[in-house]
């Protein structure tokens, strides 16, 4: 398995299982609920709020692969537009899961030496840096995710 292939296999097991802890993001939410997925345990983020920041940053970064500019601002990137139904929550994580798939499949087609380039600004560190940064930033908020699902769970 060549480099390109393994950074991607990484960051689609996070999202769709395969990885070393056994958690995924897709499995994990594809019970939730949209009220779950919008209540609010105690002062921390709800599950949509979350959600939403692991896909933002996917979704940024998704842009550069497609050739185009980083737009992303970090105080964006926890307001998710209204989720009032189930509709809106179930096609708000076809959009997660479909720009997933299409960030596995970029990052898999990438040359292995353009990870250690600039992205887009030597700022932003390289390609390498920003990738499994955002795997990694998905594992984290995954682990919240998964405790917040068990208080909700429990209070049910």
């Amino acid at each position: 398995m060549n480099f390109n292939q393994q950074i991607a296999k990484h960051f689609r097991n996070v999202h769709f299982g395969g990885n070393w802890t056994s958690v995924n993001l897709n499995d994990l939410l594809k019970d939730v609920t949209w009220q779950q997925a919008t209540t609010k345990v105690s002062n921390i983020n709800t599950i949509a709020t979350l959600t939403y920041h692991v896909h933002y940053f996917v979704h940024e970064v998704l842009k550069v692969l497609n050739g185009g500019e980083l737009e992303a601002h970090d105080k964006y990137s926890f307001d998710h537009p209204p989720i009032n139904s189930q509709d809106d929550w179930d096609r708000f994580l076809e959009r997660v899961f479909a720009d997933a798939k299409e960030f596995a499949d970029l990052v898999e087609q990438l040359p292995d030496d353009k990870f250690f380039e600039d992205f887009t600004d030597a700022k932003y560190g390289n390609y390498y840096g920003n990738i499994v940064g955002i795997t990694e930033h998905t594992h984290y908020h995954l682990g919240q995710i998964a405790v917040i699902k068990k208080m909700l769970n429990n209070a049910a």
